[in-house]
């Protein structure tokens, strides 16, 4: 058999696309819109304003979502376009295979795993840190060794949490689905409440100065004015990872020329005008210097409840809070084992990643190593610094997804294929959307940029010991004994 010795050979998605789905196609606009604000709209909504706000906008954090909100929709027009196109589970990384070639889509494939693992790990402790924080009002605490991972014991919540998430997605994709719908309409309710009763206690007074002066600290960090704004913005975007996840699910889609462009286009948009408002209540009821305590940025919700006297919604808000860690870790969670699931089906990662429930129609496989993966990560590493990939990972394949739709438009393969959506305003949307994307990269932390290269490094190793020689696209179609 002839191996393709060119590292950058290209994917034949045609040939996918022709075959009968091997998952079922189960899920509406609605379900993708609800996945995809159950990913953006987590508890980080109740936390990330006053953070954004004290730290780097001030009243402006309004703005800072804004810019993010604004980058991210460019970047959403380039994945509805080709979700449409491509309808196949795997998002970017399937994308990138088919445009780009191999490597590159192995490269960017191992940032999003570094963006799904880690994302439900980290996740996964803060609702374990929560949980434990609620059960202790009851007088109920756990051992010290099953409290934290620390170094030394782990964090059994975490892992407990990881578990009974990758059940339920054993379950079916329609049954996680509609518990996950439910789910997204309790928070959004709650989050509507604290606007709602925030909105009579605005003092117009904290919204002045809008933009505060800015300065640098000794650490460069920006802090207020319009370099505050864009510090902010690259911060917030970790808010918008959410509708990548829903991209994952094209092969499980009724309708995806239609639904995908509708799913993700109206869950970003959903999201985007959630954290706004909020962020716009929040900054109106506390002055952004009550904000720069670091003991209000735990919880800015709860503090600014505290100063109007409203302590009653705080329980409510806590509810949102755990209902909405619970959806981010399931939609997450979703998205991570049919990125695997895509990757391993063309040979880059061991066949047991794609093993599929002949029943259900679900990747067993993958969802099984993945749930596991991450709880062992989430009870047993501390992830204050790894958990920085998340938004490098997310931001470069952003960047990718958008400069690729130009050579998805230029790409022979898809010269008669009807896609049901078509980036407007073409080619300054790609262009400008891959611009913003790298401009946002380049203001995050150094430390970042160090672990990422890291990453890259381990996933390249892994790529050229095994996934070179056992690639399907590179021998042909066929697989590698």
């Amino acid at each position: 058999m002839a191996t393709n010795h060119n590292l950058f050979t290209k994917k034949d998605v045609t040939v996918d696309l022709a075959k009968k789905p091997v998952l079922e196609r189960s899920l509406s606009a609605f379900g993708l819109a609800t996945m995809g604000i159950g990913a953006i709209v987590g508890a980080g909504i109740f936390i990330t304003p006053g953070i954004i706000a004290g730290t780097y906008a001030g009243p402006a954090v309004i703005l800072s979502f804004l810019l993010a909100a604004f980058v991210c929709a460019l970047a959403a027009l380039c994945y509805a376009e080709f979700a449409s196109t491509i309808p196949l589970a795997g998002s970017a990384y399937t994308y990138a295979y088919a445009v780009f070639g191999e490597l590159i889509a192995w490269i960017l494939g191992w940032s999003l795993v570094s963006e799904y693992l880690f994302a439900v790990a980290s996740v996964a402790s803060s609702w374990s840190a929560y949980f434990q924080n609620l059960i202790g009002g009851f007088g109920v605490h756990l051992p010290e060794f099953l409290r934290h991972a620390n170094g030394h014991g782990v964090d059994i919540i975490a892992i407990i949490i990881c578990v009974l998430v990758t059940l339920l997605l054993l379950v079916g994709v329609r049954e996680s689905t509609r518990i996950n719908s439910i789910m997204v309409l309790v928070k959004i309710a709650v989050i509507l409440l604290f606007i709602v009763v925030g909105a009579f206690f605005i003092k117009t007074n904290n919204y002045v100065p809008f933009i505060p002066k800015g300065f640098t600290d000794a650490a460069g960090v920006h802090h207020y004015g319009f370099a505050g704004i864009v510090a902010g913005a690259a911060t917030a975007f970790y808010a918008y990872i959410g509708f990548d996840a829903v991209s994952t699910a094209s092969e499980e889609v009724k309708n995806p020329k239609r639904n995908m462009p509708i799913g993700i286009i109206a869950s970003l948009g959903v999201a985007s005008v959630l954290y706004m408002a909020l962020s716009a209540v929040l900054v109106g009821v506390v002055n952004y210097k009550d904000l720069s305590n670091p003991a209000h940025q735990g919880d800015p919700v709860a503090f600014a409840l505290n100063m109007i006297h409203q302590n009653w919604i705080g329980g409510i808000v806590s509810l949102g809070a755990v209902v909405g860690m619970t959806t981010v870790l399931l939609v997450m969670t979703f998205g991570g084992t049919r990125l695997l699931f895509a990757i391993s089906r063309d040979g880059l990662l061991p066949k047991s990643f794609h093993a599929i429930s002949l029943k259900k129609k679900i990747p067993t496989g993958s969802t099984l190593i993945f749930g596991t993966l991450a709880a062992l990560i989430g009870g047993v590493v501390p992830l204050q610094t790894i958990a920085e990939l998340v938004n490098i990972g997310t931001l470069f394949a952003f960047a990718l997804v958008s400069i690729g739709v130009i050579f998805l438009r230029n790409e022979s393969q898809f010269k008669n294929i009807d896609a049901g959506f078509k980036v407007p305003f073409y080619p300054v949307v790609p262009i400008l959307s891959f611009l913003m994307c790298v401009f946002l990269m380049l203001q995050l932390k150094a430390i970042t940029w160090h672990v990422f290269v890291i990453w890259q490094a381990i996933g390249l190793v892994w790529y050229f010991l095994y996934g070179r020689t056992h690639s399907i696209v590179r021998h042909g179609g066929q697989e590698v004994k």
